[in-house]
């Protein structure tokens, strides 16, 4: 099995896989801490938000957390299952006109491109590159296996559109003022870019 090798800190780890990195950003606790550049955010596959629970689940936290019940977790899945599905993923279909769309999407918010809205210059000032391409594709596959369809269509590039691009896109001081968010910013690309040209 492949491993990865890599350095956090000066410390050295081999990493076997399957494995995969989650970051966390506190919007409140940044003293001391220091955003990523684009470059690494552009590794990251997806930018989740998570807000506030529901009144529900927030008791049932709240509760389960303060009693001296114990959970005992089962795995459901194990290394190989794990990346038996991570292979079967980029088995998943994505037809031409599907890949063309993504691609357009991900085109369509460089602020630099010739094809760019004018609302687009004005609101951002870096757009996604070609890995956001990648893992709308691979988004969208593992979205349609999911869902125990075998190949993948318009809307599930829609679907993971927001947590593909939304840390990937740099909103420009303009878009900042007016209380433009990337979010709606990829709401507008979605609204008005076609499936077909």
């Amino acid at each position: 099995m492949q491993e990865y090798h890599v350095t956090v800190a000066g410390q050295s780890f081999d990493l076997p896989r399957p494995f995969f990195v989650l970051g966390t950003q506190n919007p409140i606790e940044s003293e001391g801490t220091y955003p990523l550049p684009e470059a690494q955010l552009d590794r990251f596959m997806f930018k989740i938000t998570v807000d506030y629970p529901s009144l529900e689940d927030e008791i049932r936290v709240a509760t389960a957390t303060t009693s001296r019940r114990s959970v005992e977790l089962e795995p459901v899945l194990g290394e190989a299952d794990i990346l038996r599905i991570q292979d079967v993923i980029r088995d998943v279909i994505v037809a031409e006109p599907v890949a063309a769309y993504a691609v357009r999407l991900a085109r369509a918010t460089r602020p630099g491109d010739p094809s760019a809205r004018p609302d687009i210059r004005r609101w951002l000032s870096w757009g996604a590159g070609p890995r956001a391409c990648q893992s709308l594709l691979l988004g969208a596959k593992a979205r349609a296996l999911l869902d125990g369809r075998p190949s993948a269509s318009f809307d599930d590039i829609r679907a993971v559109a927001k947590p593909v691009l939304r840390h990937r896109l740099v909103a420009s001081f303009t878009a900042e003022s007016e209380g433009v968010s990337t979010d709606a910013i990829i709401d507008s690309l979605i609204e008005s870019s076609p499936e077909t040209v």
